[in-house]
């Protein structure tokens, strides 16, 4: 199936440039090719999240959950997707319009880049970077500024404070974040996705960085801004954070950035931790939807068990504990690699 889909890129590009076009804008006409089903792909995949999140939260509340609209309720996230995009677009007369309709747009696009040097497969990948991991954290980071447009935009003192406790709680844990993969770019000596990937093998780094993967799924709990760490979107303080004065489908384009998010540091998870799309006797598609799947539902489990905790307790538990942890966690990988050359291991 990868070679498949690999000699079907070639033979796009190549058709393209015995046309008469120029090899740059037949890589460019690529690049879009692939962008396109990257977008076709994460849209089936949040339908299908928003359905199971539904289902996931009714088993933990002793509910049916989604159950009207087709099997299972499944046709229920399609019903809302129709009811959001014929709600009227409601733009506050305060509001800086330009700020205000320009982030939903921008967070979409940010959250969508992210998908730019995750492997889903072998040989299947958007661009093959040597800082893929770089390259992710770096665009992560970028979804700060469209949450506080929204809350700048909205001209809203609730909007507002959201929007700078979101900032304040994404800034605070895109350290410990960054840290949890050090550990891992330093055992491979690569930041790309790709070699990452090759380096896991014979054995998974959750094995070689247990801290690391432990540090990592809670920061990146705190920069989804998911339950427990879902301060800045704490509806009986904020009234819905910096969204409030958002609807129709300006609300729901944040909505679909939270989601695009969720997979990707997910499917980012997977592969740094989990051996990425390696595995036995399935296609390496498969495996990686699978590995970032079982990754989704801890999440889910997370948010759905344990309650909201206070601000600024959130905010003590990076610096005072996440950071600490993290940077012990890199001295101590950089001993065992000293260790390991000296007696001759690696």
């Amino acid at each position: 199936m990868e070679h498949l889909i690999t000699n079907l890129f070639l033979f796009f590009t190549n058709w393209l440039v015995s046309l008469g076009l120029p090899p740059v804008w037949a890589d460019t006409a690529l690049l879009i090719v692939k962008w396109t089903l990257i977008v076709i792909i994460i849209i089936l995949n949040i339908t299908i999240l928003i359905w199971l999140e539904r289902k996931v939260s009714g088993f933990f509340q002793e509910r049916l959950g989604p159950n009207r609209l087709g099997p299972f309720g499944a046709f229920q996230t399609i019903a809302d997707a129709i009811k959001l995009m014929t709600k009227e677009d409601i733009v506050p007369c305060a509001a800086d319009k330009l700020i205000f309709k320009t982030a939903p747009m921008f967070f979409i696009v940010v959250s969508v880049l992210l998908y730019t040097v995750i492997p889903m497969g072998k040989d299947l990948q958007v661009i093959d970077m040597n800082v893929g991991v770089l390259f992710f954290i770096s665009i992560g980071s970028l979804s700060t500024i469209a949450i506080l447009m929204a809350g700048w935009g909205s001209n809203n003192k609730w909007s507002l404070m959201g929007a700078v406790r979101s900032v304040a709680q994404m800034v605070s844990y895109a350290i410990p974040l960054a840290f949890s993969l050090l550990g891992v770019v330093m055992i491979t000596g690569s930041m790309n996705l790709q070699d990452i990937v090759e380096a896991q093998k014979n054995v998974w780094f959750i094995i070689l960085q247990p801290i690391a993967f432990i540090t990592y799924f809670i920061a990146a709990t705190a920069e989804l801004n998911r339950g427990p760490f879902d301060m800045p979107e704490a509806e009986q303080e904020l009234t819905g954070g910096a969204y409030t004065e958002y609807t129709g489908m300006r609300w729901a384009l944040f909505f679909l950035a939270e989601y695009t998010n969720l997979v990707a540091v997910s499917a980012l998870m997977a592969t740094v931790f989990l051996g990425g799309w390696q595995g036995p006797w399935l296609p390496s598609w498969l495996w990686i939807i699978i590995k970032t799947y079982g990754i989704i539902l801890v999440f889910f489990w997370v948010k759905w068990t344990f309650p909201r905790i206070r601000m600024d307790h959130l905010m003590s538990f990076s610096w005072k504990f996440l950071v600490p942890v993290t940077l012990a966690n890199i001295l101590l990988t950089g001993a065992g690699i000293y260790f390991f050359q000296w007696i001759g291991w690696c």
